[in-house]
């Protein structure tokens, strides 16, 4: 475990913590607003537990364990991913908060566009733009579907869409997306969303005011 100590800046009170699937949009997030990069300590875990959730509630408290005492306040750029409630107990011990929903699918899309996507087709699979780049590495290598095909079907059975939910306007990127879907024999929807909730987790820290130099 990589501890923050030697590469904190003491007046930076704020970690972000949050999926390496992020991490690209996060950091776009800080450029568009310059002051947020003298508040906020940005750290990433592996975007590889997208596919291995029950890792991430044991992650995230094992980095809080070794860093929680270096911040004022913590964030984390997780939604829910399929712990089952496992991470929200574990913030709850530090005292940190969370982006609402029970996915990224849904903080990026809004609740009311995801549920709308929900109920036109329970069996809708979804891609964001970190998705649709890594593709190959996640979805085909992550779930063994290079090595064995045939797991498709088990993956996939109950599957007949794919949601592309883009954050950017990238003309390779949906082409890639609809290659997919039509690969996995899925229909297809694109969908620029931006990055939805995910904004709410630097509006909160922008609206904390630092510590002045007599509080610190």
């Amino acid at each position: 475990m990589v501890i923050d100590k030697k590469n904190t800046d003491p007046a930076k009170k704020r970690l972000v913590l949050g999926c390496g699937a992020l991490v690209y949009d996060l950091l776009r997030l800080i450029k568009q607003n310059p002051a947020l990069s003298d508040k906020v300590n940005l750290q990433c875990l592996p975007a590889s537990w997208h596919n291995t959730p029950q890792l991430i509630a044991p992650g995230v408290e094992e980095y809080l364990a070794e860093n929680s005492h270096l911040y004022k306040e913590i964030y984390i750029a997780y939604a829910d991913c399929g712990t089952g409630g496992a991470l929200d107990r574990v913030l709850k011990k530090y005292n940190a908060k969370r982006i609402s929903g029970a996915h990224c699918y849904e903080f990026f899309a809004g609740s009311d566009v995801f549920e709308q996507l929900s109920e036109q087709e329970l069996g809708t699979f979804y891609l964001t733009d970190y998705l649709v780049k890594n593709f190959h590495r996640i979805m085909i290598k992550g779930l063994g579907l290079d090595k064995h095909p045939e797991l498709f079907d088990i993956y996939f059975e109950n599957y007949k869409k794919l949601v592309y939910l883009a954050q950017t306007e990238n003309e390779q990127l949906q082409k890639d997306a609809e290659q997919y879907a039509k690969d996995f024999g899925f229909e297809y929807e694109y969908r620029l969303v931006g990055t939805g909730g995910l904004d709410s987790v630097f509006e909160e820290i922008d609206l904390v005011p630092l510590a002045t130099e007599e509080e610190k």
